[in-house]
């Protein structure tokens, strides 16, 4: 079993969003078995709470359903339980590397959008205090990362 978890900061907007597109899209590939997702924040603001509620909305209007998942904090445990930890942007990213509790896990972080270059954005900005565009913009960004990381999966699993 291949493990990623996607990471924002309070784990509401964008990272639930992520894992939702991304379980989606694997398990259109026939790869549902073979690749558990999940999502943190690198805060605490929101733990066991549901994805925004615009988050949910826009996301289901996409087909995705986000209204199971719950926000959790990530911990050490993390780092070695996964295989990739992408993070949605650069700050995010920066506090992972200082809470990963060992260089030899470095190699396992990395941006969500490195998957997604066609997008033309190297992050997945915040909705939150924006519109409704924003939530659409985050979709759109997801759907890209997550149809280059699924590609790159196929050939992974295939080849391993």
């Amino acid at each position: 079993m291949f493990r990623v978890l996607l990471v924002c900061m309070g784990n509401i907007c964008r990272s639930p969003t992520a894992e939702g597109v991304l379980r989606a899209r694997l398990a259109a590939a026939g790869l549902a078995d073979r690749v558990e997702v999940d999502s943190a924040g690198t805060h605490d603001y929101h733990v066991g709470a549901p994805p925004d509620h615009r988050s949910q909305a826009h996301a289901a209007r996409r087909g995705v359903d986000l209204s199971a998942l719950r926000a959790r904090q990530i911990c050490a445990a993390d780092f070695e339980r996964f295989d990739l930890l992408l993070a949605m942007d650069h700050d995010n990213l920066a506090l992972l590397e200082e809470a990963c509790p060992g260089p030899h896990l470095r190699a396992k972080l990395g941006l969500l959008m490195r998957f997604g270059p066609q997008a033309g954005s190297e992050v997945v900005p915040d909705p939150y205090y924006g519109g409704p565009a924003g939530f659409d913009h985050v979709l759109d960004l997801v759907e890209a990362a997550s149809d280059g990381l699924v590609k790159h999966l196929s050939k992974t699993l295939t080849c391993a």
